[in-house]
C-alpha cells in the first residue's frame, strides 16, 4: 500500500519516487524565487521562456502550479505596461496646471520656467522612447520564440496526424508478440495499416484519441514510469505539454474493465486544457462519441458520466475513480457505476452493464486542490 506520510506543502505523494521528486521541485522553485525579481518583466519573461523550452523543468504537480503562477505574474505585468499612456496623460494635466499657477510671474521668469518645463518634458520623452524601444524589442523577441516554439509543437502534431491519416498498407504488415492472459500461450497480433509508421518511430504509441470540434487529437502513449509522458512528447522531447498517456496498469492487449487516459490541463487549451467543455451538458448533446483507436483495433465511445472528484488520501473511505481499472465481481461493477452515476454533473441517461469496455479520460481541476476533472464513456463499436 501506498504511504500518505510523503507530504510536500499542501500535497500528498502517494509513493517515495513522487515524493522526491516533489522534493527537488520544491527545493529549485525556492532557488528561483531568490534569484528572480518578480516584479520584473524582463526576468519573468526570461523564467517563463526557460520553463516553455525545458531549459527548466519539473517533475511533480508543484512544479505545474508554478508554471501557472508564473503565467499569472506576467499577464499581470503585461497589464500593467499597458497603463503607462494613462500615466503620461496625467503627468501632462499636472504641468498644465503648474503653468498656470506661474501666470502672474513676470515675462523673464514666464519664459525660464517654460524653458525648463520644455527641457525636462523632452528628456522624459527620450528616456520613455529609449524605454519603450527596449521593451518592444524584449516583447516581440519573447513573443516570437514563444510562437516558434508553440508552432513547432503544434507541427509536429500535426504531422503525426497526417502520418495517421495517410494509410501505409505498402509497408508490409507490422506484428506484435505477446503472452496471453494465463502467461503460457503467445499472442499474435497485426498493427493497423495507419498506425505502422508511428509505431516505428515510437514502440511506446498504444493508440489515438480524438473527440470532434477541440484539439484533443493526440497519440496515446503508455510507459512503465507513470511521470515519463507529463513531461515529454511523442518525439521523445522534453515538452511541458507532455503528452496523453494510459495508466500503466492498464492493457489494451489483456483489456482491463476500465482503460484510464490521463493529460494536462494547459491553458493554452493543447492536451486535455478543452475537456472540461463537457461540464456544460449542451457540449455533451453535440459532442456524445469519442473516438479511441488503439494500434489494433478502432473503437468508439459513448459518453456516460462527467464529474469533479479529486485525489484522496490513502486512508479515506471513498470512491477513487482512478483505481477503478479492474474489478472482482459483478456487484463491485454496479457499485461503482452508482458512485459515478451520483457524482454526475448531469444526466445523460447512458448506462453500462457488467461486461462493457469503458474508458475514462481524466485532467486536473483547478478549483479545488489536487482537483481532477473526469469524463466517463463506454464502448459501442
Amino acid at each position: 500500500m501506498a504511504d500518505t506520510r510523503y507530504r510536500v506543502g499542501n500535497h500528498n505523494f502517494y509513493n517515495e519516487t513522487d515524493y522526491l521528486n516533489a522534493k527537488k521541485d520544491e527545493a529549485l522553485i525556492a532557488d528561483i524565487r531568490k534569484k528572480t525579481d518578480f516584479r520584473n518583466r524582463k526576468q519573468v519573461q526570461e523564467l517563463y521562456g526557460a520553463m516553455q523550452t525545458g531549459k527548466i523543468s519539473f517533475l511533480s504537480v508543484l512544479g505545474r502550479e508554478f508554471d501557472d503562477e508564473v503565467y499569472e505574474i506576467y499577464q499581470t505585468l503585461k497589464q500593467q505596461t499597458d497603463t503607462q499612456g494613462a500615466r503620461k496623460n496625467k503627468k501632462e494635466r499636472r504641468t498644465k496646471q503648474k503653468q498656470g499657477r506661474i501666470s502672474h510671474a513676470s515675462k523673464e521668469d514666464l519664459e525660464k520656467e517654460a524653458k525648463k518645463l520644455l527641457q525636462r518634458r523632452d528628456r522624459r520623452r527620450r528616456l520613455l522612447i529609449a524605454a519603450c524601444g527596449v521593451v518592444a524589442a524584449v516583447c516581440i523577441g519573447y513573443f516570437a520564440y514563444y510562437q516558434f516554439m508553440a508552432s513547432r509543437t503544434q507541427n509536429s502534431y500535426e504531422a503525426l496526424s497526417e502520418l495517421r491519416e495517410k494509410s501505409s498498407e505498402q509497408l508490409p504488415d507490422m506484428q506484435v508478440t505477446v503472452l496471453d492472459e494465463s502467461g503460457e500461450e503467445e499472442l499474435v497480433l497485426t498493427v493497423l495499416d495507419e498506425y505502422k509508421t508511428l509505431y516505428n518511430k515510437n514502440r511506446s504509441l498504444i493508440g489515438w484519441l480524438k473527440i470532434d470540434d477541440t484539439n484533443i487529437d493526440y497519440p496515446v502513449m503508455q510507459s512503465p514510469n507513470p511521470d515519463y509522458y507529463l513531461t515529454h512528447n511523442f518525439n521523445q522531447e522534453h515538452d511541458n505539454n507532455g503528452s496523453i498517456f494510459l495508466d500503466p496498469d492498464c492493457d489494451i492487449v489483456h483489456r482491463n474493465t476500465n482503460l484510464i487516459l490521463y493529460g494536462h490541463h494547459m491553458r493554452s487549451g493543447k492536451m486535455f486544457g478543452s475537456l472540461d467543455s463537457y461540464s456544460s451538458e449542451s457540449f455533451y448533446e453535440e459532442h456524445k462519441y469519442i473516438t479511441f483507436d488503439t494500434i489494433y483495433e478502432k473503437g468508439t465511445y459513448e459518453v456516460m458520466y462527467v464529474f469533479r472528484s479529486r485525489i484522496y488520501n490513502e486512508d479515506e473511505v471513498v470512491f477513487k475513480y482512478y483505481q477503478f481499472i479492474d474489478v472482482d465481481s459483478e456487484q463491485e461493477f454496479y457499485s461503482n457505476m452508482n458512485e459515478m452515476a451520483e457524482m454526475a454533473l448531469y444526466d445523460t441517461g447512458v448506462t453500462a452493464v457488467y461486461g462493457d469496455e469503458l474508458l475514462t479520460l481524466s485532467t486536473c481541476d483547478y478549483r479545488e486542490e489536487n482537483g481532477r476533472f473526469v469524463v466517463v464513456a463506454k464502448r459501442i463499436e
